[in-house]
């Protein structure tokens, strides 16, 4: 099959064939074109398309990049308060690579989706609070308007520091607020290893399905 330059490849996925799904050929062939040097800014003809495949082809392809995505940060909160879930999603995951620890309000952003009507993007945003570096999440505390979302980012980021009662997380675990639940649920998870995983373990049994799944696939990857 003819080889199709990373212009072709944007044309193609603007076009996107009605038989085309969003992630196909053209979006794959397309972040092998990116990753061997195709300017990244080129996604901005998807990203500001205003057409919704094109949109989430573009945050995918964002979300894969790593630090290669740094240059379209910028477009990242838009993308954050996109109505479409699946860009939500991806778009938080490019927060966590491409964005920079000084980036406050990028991060407050993203925390504020802990409140997000669909459990994908939370689940998304648990990810990105168990995985994010404490300069982040601490820039993110710093620009959040939201006082309980700033209180317990900042609970998180102590934790890398102070000596933990594991007994707290536990009962935060068991609460009735969901948002408190996902911040421990990160917890257990940035305070798990190889050589103690009894955090995440009692994370995996939790009556709450999101934290309950977060909590075994992270028990997976430490195995």
């Amino acid at each position: 099959m003819e080889e199709r330059t990373g212009d072709e490849l944007v044309a193609r996925v603007l076009a996107h064939p009605a038989d085309d799904d969003f992630l196909g050929p053209a979006a794959n062939d397309l972040l092998e074109e990116l990753f061997a040097g195709y300017p990244v800014d080129n996604l901005l003809r998807l990203l500001r398309s205003g057409d919704d495949k094109a949109v989430r082809t573009g945050a995918w392809l964002l979300s894969e990049l790593g630090d290669l995505a740094a240059p379209l940060a910028g477009e990242l909160p838009a993308l954050l308060a996109h109505p479409l879930r699946q860009v939500r999603f991806f778009a938080i995951e490019a927060a966590l690579t491409a964005g920079t620890p000084e980036d406050g309000p990028l991060a407050a952003r993203v925390l504020a989706l802990s409140r997000d009507l669909d459990d994908a993007v939370r689940w998304k945003v648990l990810a990105f609070l168990a995985a994010a570096s404490p300069e982040q999440l601490a820039a993110g505390a710093a620009a959040s308007p939201d006082p309980e979302l700033k209180a317990l980012t900042e609970w998180l980021v102590r934790l890398e520091s102070e000596e933990v009662d594991p007994r707290e997380i536990v009962a935060r675990l068991e609460g009735d607020d969901r948002v408190v639940r996902m911040f421990a649920a990160a917890a257990a998870a940035r305070l798990s290893d190889e050589e103690d995983m009894n955090l995440l373990a009692h994370a995996a049994t939790v009556e709450d399905e999101e934290i309950r799944s977060f909590a075994l696939e992270q028990l997976d990857d430490l195995r």
